[in-house]
């Protein structure tokens, strides 16, 4: 278990422009130690015109997320709703992570 945050989680912003926001983690980049949040590290991308597969994309200005390093976020703990550090407690059935404030559990 390489990575204590996973796809569906909820993460806060510890540090950057986006501070304080949180948001839920849309995909984990496990090769370059990133993650994308849904509304944080909002870009614009001016996109041409352009013919592909024989569809169209559109033209105009597109917003995306992009991807945000994960050493500046923090898991949320589901329970007490705070930014917490987690722990690993390896068990018969695997490993499940474990919330260091309030000992929650957080792999259901």
């Amino acid at each position: 278990m390489r990575f204590k945050i996973k796809k569906g989680d909820t993460v806060e912003v510890i540090s950057g422009r986006d501070k304080g926001t949180k948001g839920e983690v849309l995909r984990v980049l496990s090769t370059e130690d990133r993650i994308v949040v849904r509304g944080v590290n909002l870009r614009k991308k001016h996109q041409r015109q352009v013919q592909a597969g024989g569809r169209q994309m559109n033209p105009g200005i597109i917003q995306f997320e992009a991807p945000i390093h994960l050493s500046n976020v923090m898991l949320v703990c589901p329970k007490c709703g705070e930014a917490t550090r987690v722990t690993v407690r390896r068990t018969e059935d695997g490993a499940q992570r474990v919330c260091k404030q309030c000992e929650a559990v957080m792999d259901v």
